[in-house]
């Protein structure tokens, strides 16, 4: 379908690739692997022929269409949902004139046996099939399958495209490329804007598509789900692997271990023979020999060894102060705007769990998230544990940094102290050592504006890390390392995440949002998932949002009901649990009131030695803690009277 052959890419001195060689078949699934900035984005474009290579070709068949979704392009605005994803089908009349024309064609000539009669025959065959696959009186029901897999409601069909985000009208886009049928998806990372469930369902389509595919992606799991072929650019060279992902990753393995050796004794050989040349140079007698050396040595073509990015991030959040026990807590939490977006939302989140919000894009995700920082205004309760510092990644945060700064100028805006001594160390850490903190922050790509944004958040100590998206843009390896740290970090964290592969193994507990709900699901990523797919299967997801009604044999108790004495009683309590509540909260901003003024005291060079100052600061802030575990205490007793 498509034949590569020779290509080699430079932009400076040292090429991309070169003497790159390969087919795309028909039913292959390609994952494009290699390092950032290796040229997969590069490869795409060239063959979908948006860019030249500097040597080589891209054979094309006249025939063969080719769908192509970059990471970036200019989106319309000024259609709907249903009308941009009818763009789809703007060939559909192109093609019909092609098969009517062919038709006729065929039948003003009589040479039926002549060869160029049976190539119009078959050429009018294939053109003819491919109008039968994408025929008008399915494509409706085709475009609206389609998009309701990638997330939309049919309510969201008629609604302008301005009113959605990038994300959402990226999906468009991919609907768009879909329902063409090209012969060839070329696929820069789709996944960046789906849900878990729309990456499920693109795996699905891409699995049964007739199309071949070449796709570009950072999640692990759907690479390999969709995957019999890997391409890797390495070393300057695309190598081609035919096996899927995880079996790659073990051929490439093992591929190294022998470079490795073979460039070891190489290695051996070269200095031995450089041995005998300089200590023979200058007698005559071994002159001959010598020369024979000089020529072999000329004639060892060096074994390179594939390259192993040992440049990704070592990421370590700083020690955190110890919170309390609850971080978060929501107590029948409610939010609307001109529609619901969850209602009756109980959940509390223990010190030091990791868990995962999930859902399609829309349930409230974000919206809980911006409830916990105070962001916005909802219904019902919702706590933040006492000495609860919140560090906060959000899906724009990359957006959201100055484009004239240098990367050296952003983190050193922000950095206050000793830090600001260890700058060049940290970005270092980051990928962005040497002249590439002058880089300004415009000249960026999404993965290293992400991991700037990423150090930002570094440079204060939190103890609750909410993580909104994180892994957008980031390759595979510092997508591990930030994983590692979450993992080890001392804090609390909420992610919000569509990576399953992310998930896997850091979290312990999953809330899914949906249908203005939010559940519950102990367990990992993988133990949700597989709880959906029997919930899908046996349609049990349709009922979960439906009220339950208590059997009529045994109804609840009401207040009515209740006698005199036993609802005073209830009311005794409740007012007295009230009154310790407010009275450890008075408790407790004395003595941070008391801290602070020590602190400022403490501050003055000759109060430093002060010892009495220095034991109250001890005592008290004791007892600050003690205080602070009683009111979470206090606290749970009141909401458990309030039920």
């Amino acid at each position: 379908m498509i034949s590569v052959e020779g290509l080699k890419v430079e932009f400076g001195v040292k090429p991309l690739f070169a003497e790159a060689s390969f087919v795309v078949n028909p039913r292959d699934r390609i994952a494009l692997v290699g390092k950032n900035g290796a040229g997969k984005s590069t490869l795409l474009k060239i063959l979908c022929g948006q860019q030249k290579p500097t040597a080589g070709t891209v054979a094309v068949p006249t025939d063969t269409t080719i769908g192509y979704l970059p990471q970036v392009m200019r989106l319309q605005d000024n259609t709907t949902v249903r009308e941009e994803a009818q763009k789809a089908f703007a060939n559909i009349a192109e093609m019909k004139a092609r098969v009517e024309r062919l038709e006729r064609q065929m039948s003003e000539r009589t040479d039926y046996e002549s060869e160029d009669y049976m190539a119009l025959v078959e050429r009018y065959t294939t053109e003819h099939e491919r109008y039968l696959m994408m025929g008008a009186e399915s494509r409706e029901a085709e475009l609206e399958r389609t998009l309701i897999g990638l997330g939309f409601e049919r309510t969201d069909f008629e609604r302008p495209t301005s009113e959605f985000s990038g994300g959402w009208r990226m999906r468009i886009e991919l609907a768009k490329i879909l329902l063409q049928k090209p012969d060839v998806l070329l696929l820069d990372e789709p996944t960046n804007h789906l849900d878990i469930e729309s990456i499920q369902w693109l795996e699905q389509f891409l699995a049964q598509s007739a199309s071949a595919v070449v796709l570009v992606s950072h999640d692990r799991a759907f690479i390999n789900n969709v995957s019999n072929r890997t391409l890797e650019i390495s070393c300057g060279r695309v190598i081609d692997y035919k096996v899927k992902y995880n079996e790659y990753v073990v051929l490439r393995k093992e591929r190294r271990e022998q470079q490795l050796r073979a460039y070891e004794n190489q290695q051996k050989e070269i200095a031995e023979m450089k041995d005998f040349i300089e200590r023979f140079r200058y007698k005559a007698t071994k002159a001959v020999q010598v020369q024979q050396k000089v020529k072999q040595l000329e004639k060892i073509v060096p074994i390179e060894v594939d390259e192993v990015d040992n440049s990704a991030m070592h990421l370590k959040f700083p020690p955190c102060l110890r919170s309390g026990d609850y971080p978060v807590i929501c107590d029948e939490v409610r939010k609307a705007y001109n529609h619901l977006v969850f209602d009756h939302v109980n959940l509390t989140i223990k010190r030091g769990e990791k868990v995962a919000f999930v859902g399609k894009n829309g349930e409230g995700k974000s919206t809980l998230v911006k409830c916990i920082m105070g962001e916005i205004p909802f219904d019902g309760s919702l706590k933040v544990g006492h000495n609860i510092q919140i560090g906060y990644f959000a899906q724009n945060q990359a957006q959201l940094l100055d484009e004239e700064l240098t990367v050296f100028q952003t983190i050193d805006n922000v950095a206050k102290g000793d830090v600001r001594l260890r700058i060049n160390d940290i970005l270092g850490a980051f990928m962005f050592g040497g002249e590439n903190s002058d880089k300004k922050v415009k000249v960026l790509s999404g993965g290293e504006r992400s991991r700037l944004a990423m150090i930002r958040l570094l440079l204060e100590p939190v103890n609750l890390l909410i993580l909104d998206e994180p892994t957008n843009h980031l390759d595979m390896a510092s997508k591990d390392v930030l994983k590692e740290a979450i993992r080890a970090f001392d804090g609390t964290a909420i992610i919000v995440s569509h990576d399953r592969e992310f998930l896997d193994g850091l979290v312990t507990k999953v809330y899914e949002f949906g249908g203005g709900k939010v559940r519950e699901h102990l367990g990992g990523i993988y133990d949700f998932l597989q709880s959906r797919k029997i919930e899908e299967l046996s349609e049990l997801g349709k009922n979960t949002t439906a009220p339950v009604t208590p059997p009529t044999s045994a109804p609840a108790p009401s207040v009515n009901k209740q006698s005199y004495a036993e609802h005073k009683e209830q009311q005794k309590q409740l007012r007295k649990a009230e009154r310790a509540v407010e009275e450890s909260e008075k408790k407790i901003a004395k003595m941070e009131q008391r801290l602070k003024e020590l602190d400022d005291l403490l501050m003055v060079p000759e109060n430093a030695s002060d010892m009495t100052l220095v034991t109250e600061y001890t005592a008290t802030k004791r007892a600050l803690d003690e205080e602070v575990e009683r009111w979470e205490e206090l606290s749970m007793e009141l909401d458990e009277l309030n039920k």
